[in-house]
């Protein structure tokens, strides 16, 4: 009399369907542990230098060990030099949208658009501006270079938009260039005297705000009676 069998069936192989998921889980993971670095570093350097934080300290506040660091950083620097790149990405954008009326006759309109940008941006993501104001003459020297790489690609990205007004269409690209870094720079105090604002006087940059708009009036100005070097 033959005995019926109950053979274990093997365990079948996940299928592709399985495996892309469980990859895109373990990536999701990583982006929510590297944005979370990321993020209490930048909680952490609220009230202090990026140079006093620790690779301890900052692992610690993200919920991972300190050897797990090295899995989303090469180093503090690395870890550094990218919140530099993720805050310049707001800058730039802010600064952007300001200078799109770049090209109008009247320079109190592009002007007031301009700062009115910066100040609701400023308002939205102040950890990030005040890293890069804090860090620009900071004491960790890749973090100043990525900062001044950072502006002087913008500032060459608005000379660019500078040239393209008919009434600077003769200038040379140095003179734009000079131009452009004295707007930025101003843009860049602003952003300074706000973040002063915010924590000294609740909020109230309305003193800032017109300081900073009869500021970009007067380069503005300026620049219509400049003689270009090319002229």
């Amino acid at each position: 009399m033959s005995r019926s069998r109950n053979h274990a069936s093997p365990p079948r192989p996940p299928t592709r369907s399985a495996a892309v998921d469980a990859s895109e889980s373990r990536s999701a993971r990583k982006g929510r542990t590297r944005q979370a670095l990321l993020d209490e570093t930048l909680a952490l350097v609220a009230d202090r230098s990026f140079a006093s934080l620790s690779l301890r300290e900052v692992a610690k506040a993200a919920g991972i060990v300190p050897t797990a660091f090295y899995r989303h950083f090469a180093s503090m620097e690395d870890l550094g030099v990218t919140v530099v790149e993720d805050s310049m990405r707001v800058l730039r954008k802010t600064l952007r949208e300001g200078r799109r009326d770049l090209a109008t006759r009247n320079a109190v309109p592009t002007v007031k658009s301009s700062v009115a940008i910066l100040v609701q941006q400023v308002r939205e993501n102040e950890a990030q501006f005040r890293f890069l104001i804090r860090e620009q003459h900071g004491g960790v020297s890749e973090i100043r270079r990525a900062i001044d790489t950072e502006l002087r690609l913008f500032v060459k990205e608005l000379a660019i938009d500078l040239s393209r007004i008919p009434e600077l269409a003769h200038w040379g690209a140095d003179d734009l260039e000079l131009a452009a870094d004295l707007m930025v720079n101003v843009l860049l105090q602003a952003v300074a005297e706000m973040l002063e604002a915010n924590r000294r006087d609740n909020g109230d940059d309305r003193e800032v705000t017109a300081r900073s708009e009869r500021k970009l009036v007067m380069v503005i100005l300026g620049m219509n009676s400049w003689r270009t070097s090319q002229q």
